[in-house]
C-alpha cells in the first residue's frame, strides 16, 4: 500500500458485524480451512510450480 508501505502483510478480520446485521456464519474454522488450502496447493502444483519458475506470466482472462 503506497499509505503503509509494508503494513498490508496481515489483516486481521472482525466478522462481528457482518454476523450480527446478515446472520453470516463461516463455513470453515481455521483449522479446516487450513487443510483444505494446503490439500489445494498440493492438487494444483503445476499452477504454483509455473509462478515460481517465472513461467507463468500472470495474463487475466476474459481482456483483450
Amino acid at each position: 500500500m503506497t499509505d503503509r508501505p509494508g503494513h498490508d502483510l496481515r489483516y486481521a478480520i472482525d466478522a462481528g458485524k457482518i454476523k450480527r446485521e446478515l446472520g453470516w456464519e463461516p463455513q470453515e474454522d481455521f483449522e479446516s480451512g487450513f487443510r483444505k488450502t494446503v490439500q489445494w496447493y498440493l492438487d494444483n502444483q503445476t499452477w504454483w510450480q509455473n509462478i515460481l519458475s517465472g513461467d507463468y506470466q500472470l495474463d487475466r482472462l476474459g481482456t483483450s
